[in-house]
């Protein structure tokens, strides 16, 4: 069999959607696995676990290679990140840890491989290439975020220090308690505290409020939702432009008139 033949069977296999949807159940089942390592189980049940945590590495080892023997240029395949991820989780994943001391660490790289699904589930890979692009923007709306926190904190260890110095003790335990304000966790039993004393206290909370957990919070789901539109447009331009690749564009169209044009006046004048 031709190297070309072997390359277009194993794209073939790598591209089904069956393959695709049995490795995600593989990777969802190697995460049960994880979870019931977790569990006080009858030795007999840990034998058994460790046989299939055994069979599912090695099963992602040959989906590895039949990726790898699909891909035409090889060297493709080793520039892309999710592939270098995946197939270092996997050679890590067959080092025998058990009985050493980086067992926690075999351990913890098994748990990573759940995230093999990211890798798999393309929709997966745009959310996570999304809020990674960005980060630079959610950059700045952190660091006012960060300014708005620190200013209240100091004002709330300022004024509420003698009302309860284990919420209101210093700047970090001020900025610890704003956040539980933020996330509404028990919040009005801190205002009800501080109102017994400064009863206007109420505008302290509610204006903290409206700057983290609705402006800041909904400009953040702004930037992340805009973001994402981007790179699904982007993603749409580029099937497009595959879809429409060796098919001939307005401007060569033109062109082609034009030199048939000139053909037939050549062959008018003679």
């Amino acid at each position: 069999m031709k190297n070309s033949d072997l390359q277009a069977r194993f794209n073939a296999i790598r591209s089904n959607k069956i393959f695709e949807l049995f490795v995600v159940s593989i990777i969802i089942f190697s995460a049960l696995v994880i979870g019931a390592k977790t569990y006080n189980l009858p030795p007999y049940l840990q034998s058994t676990i460790n046989v299939l945590d055994v069979g599912i590495t090695l099963f992602f080892l040959i989906e590895i290679f039949v990726r790898f023997f699909g891909e035409e240029n090889k060297k493709n395949f080793f520039k892309s990140g999710w592939n270098l991820f995946d197939t270092l989780i996997v050679i890590i994943s067959l080092i025998p840890v058990s009985d050493t001391e980086m067992a926690l660490v075999g351990r913890l790289i098994r748990i990573f491989r759940v995230l093999r699904m990211i890798s798999i589930i393309p929709e997966l890979r745009l959310l996570l290439n999304s809020l990674l692009k960005a980060l630079p923007q959610l950059g700045y709306v952190m660091l006012l975020m960060f300014i708005i926190f620190y200013i209240y904190a100091a004002v709330g260890s300022t004024f509420f220090l003698n009302i309860n110095p284990e919420l209101w003790g210093n700047i970090s335990i001020s900025m610890l308690t704003l956040f539980r304000v933020m996330t509404f966790e028990d919040w009005t039993d801190v205002m009800y505290e501080t109102m017994a004393v400064y009863p206007l206290s109420w505008a302290y909370y509610l204006s903290f409020i409206f700057f983290t957990t609705f402006a800041f919070l909904n400009m953040i789901i702004g930037i992340v939702v805009n973001v994402l539109e981007e790179e699904r447009q982007k993603e749409r331009r580029e099937e497009e432009a595959l879809e429409n690749a060796g098919q001939p564009t307005l401007e060569d169209i033109q062109q082609e008139l034009v030199e048939i044009k000139q053909l037939l006046k050549k062959q008018s004048g003679q």
